[in-house]
């Protein structure tokens, strides 16, 4: 080539970057390979883009040069921002704010309600702590939704388009949670409470209270009652349903208690009541193979060891129905749960929700809780249990129902007893809720980016055949490899060998 040639070509290829880079620009693409398409965005989240009253403006406080996995959120999190840009023709602006290059901006970013996170920072050999901001602040005129703190590997989608969402709603929808018979207050479900806020106003619901007016919920929800429930309170919950509105249920039938160590059947009226609507609570306990663990003390050589077994009674379910309210789960944790079915009726379709694995069993009520109890295959030979179930009216205009096999899996409790609950339970309980009150389309976003993959349950004799793959089959590959390598250079050798042979 000469030299003319090569400066023209040189040009044309300049050009053509020069020309990718303004129609990229314009127009935001972006591949995405991922199992859960993880960076595609939802049609839910496009509606929202696609019909802002008015600007939001989005300030994004990310604190610059972090370790690799901070870095590559924020890079996250601004290329999803330029595409909610391009998506909503300009109606999102944003700016990314660095807190740490001075104190005011700092304490401006902590004004905001923007918190930062203690990280360790290696450099020149040497681990320092430092500030780490990972935030952002949504307005809409003056309305503002804050996000404290953006997790590596979190929904950054359902949290931002939630809190545009949020923003951008004059009125929301009301959730009641019904009290008075034992059910944990809201302040005991504090996770699924933090949930909901976001698009709904949730209010503790008193069936006696002579001023109330249920038409004002979009769902109501019976969580965990334990005491006796009026017969004119169901006769409330009819009318409810009769009138279009939609009802949560997370039912308590059995429980257990280490106190006395034994288990038993509440009689509260709602199994009853569901009864009637075909719906049957086995007065059981599901005991499953695949389950948690309790911590136990044990007594040895004088002293006293805690330990962890594993506990049957604490079933850790993995099948879950195609459903908007289970969809994106992948473990879930009832303990003391009981199994349910139905039988068919003129007014509901049901849908099994959650079921069992195939390694589960049933124990009747009451139950004495041997903990030193030698578990064996014959005590498990039930498959898919149905422990939640989605009731779907056949009358048009008569709510639908959703109904769990028990009370309290997603409860934190209060106080000293005020526990964290895996993201997956707190996750069931308001994707269930969003299922029956939500049109928006959010409920898809909820468990997107969670990961908690559970390792499969396997025998041992499987166990140790992998374990021997994973070691001789190296070996072995290298074996075959050395052999075949030698009897190609002794052929290469021998055809040398032979006259008139030519390289």
């Amino acid at each position: 080539m000469n030299k003319k040639s090569i400066a023209s070509n040189l040009l044309l290829v300049a050009g053509i970057v020069v020309l990718v880079n303004i129609l990229a620009a314009r127009f935001f693409v972006r591949l995405d390979f991922t199992a859960d398409k993880r960076y595609s965005l939802s049609k839910a989240t496009k509606d929202i883009l696609n019909n802002l009253p008015q600007t939001v403006n989005i300030k994004a406080y990310f604190t610059e040069n972090l370790p690799a996995d901070y870095t590559v959120s924020r890079r996250d999190f601004k290329e999803l921002l330029q595409e909610y840009a391009a998506i909503s023709k300009g109606d999102v602006v944003y700016e990314f704010i660095d807190p740490n290059k001075d104190e005011t901006t700092q304490q401006a970013a902590m004004q905001e309600g923007v918190q930062p996170l203690v990280i360790n920072v290696r450099e020149k050999d040497q681990v320092k702590q430092q500030k780490a901001f990972m935030g952002a602040v949504i307005q809409m005129g003056d309305q503002k939704e804050v996000i404290p703190f953006l997790p590596p590997n979190g929904s950054m989608e359902y949290l931002l388009s939630a809190g545009i969402k949020k923003v951008s709603v004059k009125e929301k929808p009301m959730i009641g949670f019904i009290q008075g018979h034992g059910e944990p207050s809201l302040k005991a479900v504090g996770q699924v409470m933090e949930q909901l806020s976001v698009l709904y106003q949730v209010e503790a619901v008193n069936l006696d209270d002579s001023t109330l007016n249920l038409s004002r919920y979009a769902t109501l929800a019976l969580v965990g009652s334990t005491d006796t429930i009026p017969p004119h309170h169901f006769m409330l919950l009819d009318q409810f349903l009769a009138k279009g509105g939609d009802l949560f249920i997370a039912a308590e039938h059995v429980t257990g208690n280490f106190q006395t160590i034994s288990g038993d059947v509440i009689h509260t009226g709602l199994a009853d009541w569901l009864q009637k609507k075909g719906l049957k609570l086995e007065d059981q306990f599901l005991v499953d193979a695949q389950c948690g663990m309790i911590s136990v003390v044990q007594q040895q050589g004088g002293f006293s060891l805690q330990t962890q077994i594993k506990f049957p009674y604490f079933p850790i379910v993995t099948n879950f129905a195609n459903a908007p309210a289970t969809k994106g789960l992948e473990q879930v944790t009832l303990p003391f749960a009981s199994p349910m079915n139905w039988t068919a009726n003129g007014q509901y379709d049901f849908e099994a929700l959650l079921k069992s694995s195939n390694k589960s069993g049933t124990e009747p009520a009451p139950v004495a809780f041997d903990i030193n109890r030698q578990w064996r295959e014959e005590n498990f030979t039930q498959n898919g249990l149905t422990l939640a179930v989605a009731m779907h009216s056949k009358i048009s205009n008569v709510g639908n129902m959703v109904v769990i096999g028990n009370g309290t899996f997603a409860t934190n409790g209060e106080g000293q007893q005020a526990r964290q609950v895996h993201p997956d339970n707190v996750a069931l309980m308001v994707n269930s809720i969003d299922y029956l009150s939500d049109v928006t389309g959010l409920i898809d976003l909820r468990t997107k980016g969670i990961t908690a993959r559970p390792l499969k349950q396997l025998e041992d004799s499987t166990k140790a055949l992998i374990k021997w793959i994973n070691f001789l089959l190296p070996i072995v590959l290298v074996v075959i490899y050395g052999v075949y390598r030698s009897a190609r250079r002794n052929t290469q050798r021998m055809k040398r060998m032979q006259p008139g042979y030519v390289e």
